[in-house]
């Protein structure tokens, strides 16, 4: 595992800390060095086991190098709570970033249809069998891509405290205001009738609170 030296009273030593932190986002950011520059983009993602899976545009001239092994890093970082303390300089957030360096790899034929069927029910559990699969032409214009999970490449830091306790007397209030991130009541299409439900993998979602 990469070694974090700022605070490193606060690095996770276990996998499970890695894997907790990937499964409860769904957006990350994938950067890498495109001729000599920085290149970073915000992408859905999805994990699946010992890798990440990210998908885009076959259009996009940077993830196509990206795919094909320039070595890349995609972070996540969860805002779980804003922690109040007795003065500024204690006052911090509790949050929980990670960060995977590796080189991708694209897929192709059935493993691109099932990595792109996994990223879809990984926000909505289940719906890639309510629906049509994709077309020929829907996976000619998409790359799915796949970032391994290998030892000795990743970091992830986990703080989940409450403010440290003064120096001195204090009278101030102190303590955690908890974030979260939930699913509330679906909002139709503009074209759709206002007798038809929602699909059975929405109302779950909505049903469970969060993705």
């Amino acid at each position: 595992m990469d070694r974090i030296r700022r605070y490193p009273e606060l690095a996770g030593d276990h996998r499970r800390d890695l894997d907790a932190v990937l499964d409860a986002a769904a957006v990350g950011t994938l950067a890498t060095a495109v001729d000599g520059l920085p290149w970073v983009v915000p992408m859905l993602y999805a994990r699946d086991g010992d890798r990440i899976v990210l998908h885009g545009s076959t259009g996009a001239g940077a993830l196509r190098q990206v795919a094909a092994g320039a070595p890349a890093a995609f972070s996540v970082t969860m805002l779980d709570g804003i922690v109040v303390a007795d003065t500024l300089f204690d006052s911090t957030a509790n949050y929980r970033p990670a960060v995977v360096r590796g080189c991708l790899t694209d897929f192709s034929g059935d493993d691109a249809v099932h990595a792109l069927d996994l990223m879809s029910d990984s926000l909505i559990p289940g719906r890639s069998s309510e629906v049509r699969t994709h077309t020929k032409k829907e996976l000619a214009a998409t790359l799915a891509m796949a970032l391994p999970i290998e030892p000795g490449c990743w970091t992830v830091r986990v703080r989940d405290a409450p403010p440290p306790e003064p120096s001195m007397d204090s009278v101030g209030w102190a303590g955690v205001v908890p974030l979260r991130t939930s699913a509330c009541e679906p909002i139709p299409a503009p074209w759709v009738g206002a007798d038809m439900p929602a699909p059975e993998s929405v109302r779950r979602l909505v049903a469970n609170g969060s993705p």
